[in-house]
């Protein structure tokens, strides 16, 4: 949920830090001093909580199961990123944050890696939930401490939520819309009271919240941009900074957590260190030359060819491909449907079949990826097939509003032969075209207005183009105009968050358990307010109804359904043209840096990694 959430956005460069998310059991007993308000004194304390039930861990656990306890600490992880950064306050909407920010700051809980969604105490040493479901006190621990030495409280906590909600993204806002009050009962215990209690996942999406030092901003100007290394909690913190080009993370001998279970073996590099780089393929000849010790490979065809060195041969550096059970979501080129040429759903859909992906997974992929067909893909809630009885009943209710083939027909994407031949295809879209008044005059496609079609594909990372030119030629094929822009990271985003482009590539991830986050992908609400993640600017309400129905879905059976009747809905409007997707991690890394021999399913968990010579 929010770590997962906010990766998805690090990774695409368009926010920051970290998305993810009753309940579970245990002991001890409550004084009347901390109970909700006519409840009696007898609510219990939990170590965790998580949104399926049982936990894994007991209350007296050791350590996760996928780490190494004798892990040793020392070494440097040293990374490339794209682009550049002019910002250490990822919260707000201003500048572009640096990569990894969120290492210097802890939250109030901690997710587990290998289970789906449970998370354990951080800053927090127990939770209690109300017997009515409207509310939860975090009982603090009395040790942990910001960076500067001064105590992390309840105020602080309190001081964080009120000010991200009033001058943070605006993901805030949507993604903790059902807080509806929130109390210092003492300096260790703070609680949070609900507007409903149907929202299950909001306890846990509150724990994954980075906490802030109330008296570090006491002084500083929250919605400003800056440079001057803040304060946190965390394991790290910023040990140098090359403005634009680099930034180094300097791990804290002196953790206030480090001895905690949840900790041990865990944040074993001495210092983690980005450096920045024009393009991945700079990037790439950087790794191969030394200067970066880890890399995550996103290209299919660096990872078949470029790899091949005397360093693999000789086992200074390891390739590997580790598989995870995370849904892969949707990656896509995604229109910008507050543009009146992408309002007509004849034309995206005219549009996506100009896109073969066949030849360019055989051609320029090596074969090395599978369609993407869900906008909730390798998952159980994707949708597939008819819909179920279940399905169906959601569904009913808006009949009149979407797409009768939503009841009929199953949803597929065009398929070709991968030989470049999509005359059948092309005819089609040419028809679809044609529906929407977009006829040929003169060789050209021309619109209702008689005004010549051109379209235009924003990018920031330059090797994208070779996947982006196929699909141009297509293009040009139905008498379509595509002009490939390339432009740098801090324009690309101040032109995304400014909604100002015509079609992106663009990147939606989903989690095991999607909630609150959905609201800001798809409801109408956020479709126009500047740096939401409902980039496309989707406004339709049967999206909206059903998405409320996800974030209080009773059980898990229930989500499932629900979210298969909004992607049913979601891909019959082609609001996008699909891309692909693949279950494994790909890295490279010198043989240097060392990892568990049991990775969880959920993460790649690099803070489980550590750095050993010989």
């Amino acid at each position: 949920m929010f770590k997962h959430c906010l990766q998805h956005l690090q990774r695409h460069r368009l926010n920051l830090a970290s998305i993810l998310l009753s309940i579970s059991t245990v002991c001890v007993g409550l004084t009347a001093q901390t109970s909700f308000a006519n409840e009696p004194a007898t609510i219990k304390k939990q170590h965790g909580l998580s949104i399926y039930g049982d936990l894994k861990y007991s209350a007296d656990f050791k350590h996760f199961n996928y780490v190494n306890p004798k892990a040793p600490k020392g070494g440097t992880l040293k990374q490339a990123s794209l682009g550049s950064f002019d910002s250490l306050n990822p919260f707000i909407i201003k500048g572009v944050p640096a990569a990894g920010i969120g290492l210097i700051y802890d939250t109030l809980l901690e997710q587990s890696a290998d289970e789906a969604f449970s998370e354990y105490g951080l800053l927090a040493e127990s939770v209690q939930l109300s017997a009515d479901g409207k509310g939860i006190i975090f009982n603090l621990r009395t040790e942990a401490k910001f960076h500067d030495g001064k105590p992390v409280t309840a105020e602080d906590v309190k001081f964080t939520f009120e000010t991200l909600m009033a001058e943070g993204r605006p993901f805030y806002r949507a993604y903790y819309a059902d807080i509806e009050q929130i109390n210092v009962l003492s300096a260790q215990q703070v609680q949070f009271r609900f507007k409903t209690d149907q929202n299950r996942e909001l306890p846990l999406i509150i724990g994954q919240v980075p906490i802030l030092p109330k008296h570090y901003w006491a002084t500083q100007a929250f919605d400003k941009t800056t440079l001057t290394p803040p304060i946190g909690s965390g394991p790290y913190s910023i040990g140098k900074i090359d403005n634009g080009r680099s930034i180094t993370y300097q791990r804290n001998q002196d953790y206030w957590g480090k001895d905690l279970a949840i900790n041990v073996g865990r944040h074993n590099f001495d210092q983690i260190i980005y450096e920045y780089y024009r393009d991945s393929t700079v990037a790439l000849e950087a790794f191969k030359a030394g200067n970066l010790n880890f890399r995550q490979e996103n290209s299919s065809k660096f990872w078949a060819t470029a790899y091949d060195s005397p360093a693999l041969t000789d086992g200074s550096m390891v390739k590997a491909e580790i598989q995870h059970q995370n849904p892969t979501g949707m990656q896509a080129f995604a229109f910008n449907l507050r543009r009146e040429p992408f309002q007509n759903k004849a034309v995206r859909e005219a549009l996506n079949l100009a896109f073969d992906f066949e030849w360019t997974n055989k051609n320029l992929f090596y074969g090395a990826y599978t369609r993407t067909s869900s906008y909730f893909s390798n998952s159980e809630l994707a949708s597939s097939g008819l819909p179920s009885d279940a399905e169906k009943a959601l569904l009913m209710p808006f009949k009149d509003q979407i797409a009768p083939t939503v009841f009929t027909q199953p949803f597929v994407l065009n398929k070709t032969k991968g030989d470049g031949n999509i005359r059948t295809e092309l005819r089609e879209a040419a028809r679809l075209l044609n529906s929407a008044g977009w006829v040929v005059k003169n060789g050209k496609r021309v619109d209702q207005n008689g005004k010549p079609v051109e379209i235009e594909m924003l990018l920031y990372d330059s090797s994208f183009e070779r996947i982006v030119h196929p699909f141009k030629k297509n293009l040009e094929r139905l008498g379509i105009t595509l002009n490939i822009r390339v432009v740098d990271t801090s324009q690309y985003i101040n032109r995304v968050r400014s909604f100002d482009f015509d079609m992106i590539v663009h990147s939606i991830g989903q989690s095991n358990s999607p909630g609150n986050e959905q609201r800001e992908f798809w409801h109408s609400e956020y479709a126009n307010k500047p740096d939401s993640s409902n980039i496309m600017g989707i406004q339709n309400a049967v999206v909206d109804a059903l998405v409320e129905q996800i974030i209080v879905a009773k059980d898990r059976q229930s989500l499932i359904n629900l979210c298969r009747a909004l992607d049913r809905v979601l891909l019959s409007e082609h609001y996008l043209i699909p891309h692909w997707g693949i279950t494994q991690y790909r890295v490279a890394y010198r043989k240097e840096i060392q990892r568990p021999a049991q990775n969880p399913p959920y993460s790649l968990a690099t803070d489980t990694w550590w750095y050993q010579e010989n």
